[in-house]
């Protein structure tokens, strides 16, 4: 069965439902190939602290109500070291700037629910059986296996928005692609627990015993991490070792102030910076996760997915409204300026704030004197606010 629309889009992440949002708003049609079942997809839990270009994203696509309703707009970040925290004013230091918070389940689920109310086509659970095909030329095609039954759309162009494992990166020939990984030699433990958050702006935690998060998802839900060695494993942390460690990587004020609870939710993240490049192949676009990774330190994932999709949906709109592939042309090397920015940023800010295997007692006294003058200059605390709070499109 052969089907035909404009853009094929592979992967319902965020990335993907973005995309096909502002597209259909634009007229163009499309179709979402999601390798999991809706539930699954709403299931994976992401971190959700939203730049302004995320934010003004979801306003154009008319889906940022329940964000505005209940997202956490915060205005400074606190830095933990010494055993003493210090606020990074984003407003005062950026002309007004601030973060949301607003988990990344959330604006998946306000996405999927704007997509299903507009009648727009998504297909889900068709596991490993997409194939892309000649995205080298003028015709596309995409085929996937759902219910039995084998599809084919034909398309004018692929958006690969189906995150680091995907098909579509794999797709690229080998020779068309250059890949940059660095691997870090720990991991994020997170916790997830219906509890008040221990402060109403994240903290980051620099400590001899290793970096630590506070973080939430709403006044009353509450999001903490810790780093530990990649060999951890998640059974061997019960709640009562988790809240214990996380006690002692906090300062006297914060540590009075927890409040612990079950976990609803508890896993291990690896950390890893990662770009493919370029993004672009014919008639094959990457965004997200397909083409890159970033440490969650500078909280960036979602963010520079959003601003992929930015770049792309403008110049998909443009080849249609005008016949002009100018965007198109540029779109890798646009975004990529973007991306490198904030994988510096976020290598960075994760050397800076975690601990490394083998580097000994002078590595933390050159972080604690970084921190030191970071905190006390205006410049270095601008340079902070300036990325934290996501560099101009």
């Amino acid at each position: 069965m052969t089907t035909r629309t404009q853009v094929a889009i592979v992967g319902a992440g965020p990335a993907g439902l973005l995309l096909g949002q502002l597209l259909s708003r634009a007229g163009i049609a499309n179709v979402i190939l999601e390798r999991q079942s809706a539930d699954y997809v709403l299931g994976r839990i992401r971190a959700g602290v939203l730049e302004q270009v995320t934010v003004d994203l979801m306003e154009e696509c008319g889906v940022a109500q329940r964000m505005h309703r209940e997202g956490l707009v915060h205005e400074g970040i606190e830095l933990l070291f010494k055993g003493q925290r210090h606020r990074i004013d984003l407003p005062g230091l950026t002309g007004g700037k601030t973060v949301t918070v607003y988990g990344q389940t959330e604006v998946t689920r306000d996405l999927m629910a704007a997509r299903a109310a507009a009648g727009l086509q998504t297909v889900y659970e068709v596991g490993d059986s997409v194939t892309l095909h000649d995205f080298d030329g003028a015709s596309p095609r995409v085929r996937y296996r759902k219910d039995g039954q084998e599809h084919e759309i034909a398309c004018d162009f692929i958006a690969g928005c189906d995150g680091f494992h995907g098909v579509s990166r794999a797709s690229v020939p080998k020779g068309a692609i250059a890949e940059y990984e660095k691997v870090y030699p720990f991991g994020w433990l997170g916790l997830l627990a219906d509890v008040p958050p221990v402060f109403h702006e994240l903290i980051y935690a620099n400590t001899g015993r290793g970096f630590a998060l506070c973080s939430m998802r709403s006044p009353t839900r509450s999001r903490y991490y810790l780093q530990v060695p990649l060999e951890e494993k998640v059974d061997q942390w019960s709640d009562a070792a988790f809240w214990d460690e996380l006690r002692r990587r906090l300062d006297p004020e914060a540590r009075e102030r927890l409040v612990t609870g079950p976990a609803l939710e508890k896993s291990i993240a690896p950390l890893r910076s990662f770009v493919a490049e370029p993004m672009r192949f014919g008639r094959l676009f990457l965004a997200g996760d397909a083409a890159h990774i970033v440490p969650p330190t500078g909280a960036k994932g979602l963010n520079l997915a959003t601003s992929d999709v930015k770049y792309l949906s403008s110049a998909l709109i443009e080849f249609y409204g005008e016949r002009s592939s100018a965007g198109l042309d540029h779109y890798s090397d646009r975004a990529l300026r973007r991306i490198w920015k904030a994988e510096r940023f976020s290598w960075w800010f994760t050397g800076l704030m975690h601990q490394f295997p083998g580097e000994g007692p002078i590595a933390q006294k050159l972080q604690e004197a970084e921190l030191d003058y970071l905190v006390n200059s205006k410049a270095a605390s601008t340079a902070l606010a300036e990325n934290y709070v996501g560099l101009p499109l």
